[in-house]
C-alpha cells in the first residue's frame, strides 16, 4: 500500500490552481482532483504498518487553522526542471501539526523524514524543462498569485495507486483537528 498524509483542498480552491495550467510545453499538469498540500510522503507500506500509522495519526490533536496559497515557485534537480508548485505560508500552526505527523510516522515505525518539509501545492511535474523564455513568461504572469485563506479542520491519510493514466488517489482515513473541543461540548 503506498500512502502519503496531506491536507486536501476544497474544490473551489482547486478549480483556481487549475486556472494556471496551461502555457508551458513538457509539462504534465496535476488534475484537480489529486491537488493538496503533503504533510509526509510515507511510500510503500504493508497492511501492518498501515494500521499502526493509523493508530498513531489518530492521537493528533491540534486546532484548525488557515492556509494562504501565494506564490508560485519551482523545485529542479541537478539544474533539471522538476516540479512547479504554489507556494503555501509556513505559518506556525502548519509547521506544529507537521511535525506532529512527522512523529507519529516515526512512532509508527517507519523512517525519519530527511527533506526540510517545504509547504506547497504541485501545479506540473516535468520531463523535460520547457524552454526558458516560456518559464520565465509563465512565472512573470502568475508569479504574483494569491488565493483567498483556506480553513483547515482536518488532515487525511491517502492511498495512492499508479495507473496508466497517472495516479489515483483514495481518502483512506480523516483525523479531525480540535477534537478535544468537539469531545468536551
Amino acid at each position: 500500500m503506498r500512502l502519503f498524509i496531506a491536507i486536501a483542498l476544497p474544490e473551489e480552491v482547486k478549480e483556481r490552481l487549475a486556472g494556471l495550467a496551461g502555457g508551458l510545453p513538457g509539462a504534465r499538469w496535476v488534475p484537480p482532483a489529486n491537488m493538496h498540500l503533503t504533510l509526509r510522503f510515507v511510500g510503500e507500506i504493508d497492511n501492518g504498518q498501515a494500521r499502526d500509522l493509523d493508530d498513531a495519526l489518530s492521537l493528533i490533536d491540534g486546532k484548525g487553522f488557515d492556509l494562504v496559497l501565494r506564490g508560485i515557485g519551482a523545485f529542479a534537480e541537478s539544474h533539471r526542471l522538476r516540479s512547479l508548485w504554489v507556494g503555501v505560508e509556513p505559518v506556525e500552526p502548519l509547521l506544529r501539526l507537521q511535525a506532529k505527523v512527522e512523529q507519529a510516522v516515526v512512532r509508527a515505525g517507519l523512517p525519519v523524514e530527511r527533506r526540510k518539509f517545504k509547504p506547497h501545492v504541485t501545479l506540473a511535474r516535468f520531463r523535460s524543462d520547457p524552454p526558458e523564455q516560456k518559464l520565465s513568461d509563465y512565472l512573470a504572469q502568475h508569479g504574483l498569485f494569491r488565493a483567498a485563506p483556506v480553513a483547515v479542520h482536518d488532515f487525511t491519510l491517502f492511498s495512492s495507486f499508479l495507473g496508466s493514466e497517472g495516479a489515483i488517489y483514495s481518502a483512506e482515513a480523516v483525523y479531525p483537528l480540535e477534537r478535544s473541543l468537539l469531545s468536551s461540548g
